[in-house]
């Protein structure tokens, strides 16, 4: 068993029976591609890549084919394997240009094929094969007219650009992460593509002094799943949070905030189709706010008073608002009457109720309450979220 096997399928079959053209060129940033190559096949997808003379002066074929399982294409030979992985669109179902120098982007914009990379690349764009190009190089070369040119001139003929990242003079190539979250979306089934969702997650902070709050332990996570699954299913995703724990996705627009005032602030800029609200907000706030750090010698007496409700004005903006409603030691029957309550009142599209006494850190077991229906979830927090965007698919 090559070692690629071992890792096959272990993160998610998102990509399964999926075939991956990465076309690597002559940058530093080619380093990253063994890494980038890993996370694709732990994702279910075969990864072939084609080399450049100049990359194989920064990484070698040998260490590509151990990432990958497969041998990679350093030269063009009698097997024409730009037109057997490329030219039949049976074979391949992406080229991925990871990294792209200022050189080869002008190449491939002028037809210009004398290395392996741009010729697989030629054949692609003529055989309407998707192409995705993550360019790498100084800020300088980036910016330089001509290169600009030519990646208006690819754009205009369909070519995907991701990034790149301006930082310190340098135009950095993408991170694995931008780019696996990219291609999960354009292999997908792209069922909520047109739609703009805003999903509102994490925990409201609510201040007693300068250093202490009233806040929860929501970690942020349900809703950080829903915005990527919702931006690899081809919805025009945005995700304001507040406070969390979990690594926070670069590739979604991110707004944030603290206390709940400060989201009701936001909600007047509410734009959205669906805006999906797994937030964990404060009931109360404290009346008085101290400056400093109350000192912590006796007994302190705190006023709190309620916090605005804030479904309220989020359905004022848009008629497609899904909520959510966590108790806890409620039998089914109890929960489902909760949430229902919560939906009638509110008069919102659905509410997704669970027990807290229940869930887990990764995975989750709700009840999906409709005016009419109710459907029970259970598995790891994509596979809730998979459920819920099921059902934004089907709103209008």
């Amino acid at each position: 068993m090559h070692p690629s096997e071992e890792i096959f399928c272990t993160k998610s079959s998102k990509l399964r029976g999926k075939t991956i053209i990465m076309g690597i060129t002559g940058s530093v940033a080619a380093s990253e591609c063994f890494s980038a190559i890993r996370e694709l096949i732990r994702h279910g997808a075969k990864v072939i890549p084609v080399m450049s003379k100049d990359a194989q002066d920064i990484v070698t074929a040998t260490s590509m084919e151990f990432a990958s399982g497969n041998v990679p294409v350093t030269k063009i030979t009698g097997q024409a394997e730009h037109v057997s992985m490329l030219g039949d669109r049976s074979v391949a179902d992406l080229f991925l240009i990871y990294p792209a120098t200022a050189n080869t982007i002008s190449k491939i914009a002028l037809g210009i094929d004398d290395t392996p990379v741009t010729t697989m690349a030629t054949v692609a764009m003529g055989s309407r094969a998707p192409v995705v190009i993550a360019p790498a190089m100084h800020d300088s070369m980036y910016r330089n007219p001509a290169v600009q040119r030519n990646i208006a001139m690819l754009k205009e003929s369909g070519v995907m650009f991701l990034g790149p990242n301006i930082e310190d003079l340098r135009a950095k190539v993408v991170s694995k992460e931008e780019v696996i979250a990219w291609v999960f979306k354009l292999m997908s089934k792209n069922d909520l593509k047109g739609k703009k969702i805003l999903v509102i997650g994490g925990r409201s902070e609510e201040p007693i002094d300068s250093m202490r709050m009233i806040t929860n332990r929501s970690t942020g996570l349900m809703a950080v799943q829903i915005a990527e699954r919702a931006f690899e299913r081809g919805a025009d995703t945005e995700l304001w949070m507040g406070g969390c724990s979990t690594p926070l996705p670069g590739h979604i627009p991110i707004k944030r905030f603290e206390t709940v005032n400060d989201l009701m602030k936001m909600v007047k800029k509410i734009k959205h189709d669906i805006v999906i609200v797994p937030a964990a907000l404060a009931d109360f706030a404290s009346t008085k706010v101290s400056k400093g750090k109350i000192s912590s010698d006796g007994p302190i007496k705190m006023e709190l008073v309620p916090v605005p409700k804030v479904l309220p004005e989020i359905r004022a903006k848009c008629k497609n608002v899904i909520g959510f409603k966590a108790e806890s030691g409620l039998d089914r029957e109890a929960l489902i009457a909760a949430a229902r309550g919560r939906l009638i009142k509110y008069d919102i599209s659905a509410v997704v109720a669970n027990d807290i006494d229940v869930a887990g850190k990764s995975s989750s077991r709700v009840v999906i309450v409709k005016r009419d229906a109710d459907k029970d979830i259970s598995g790891t927090k994509a596979d809730v979220a998979d459920a819920i965007l099921d059902m934004c698919a089907e709103l209008t």
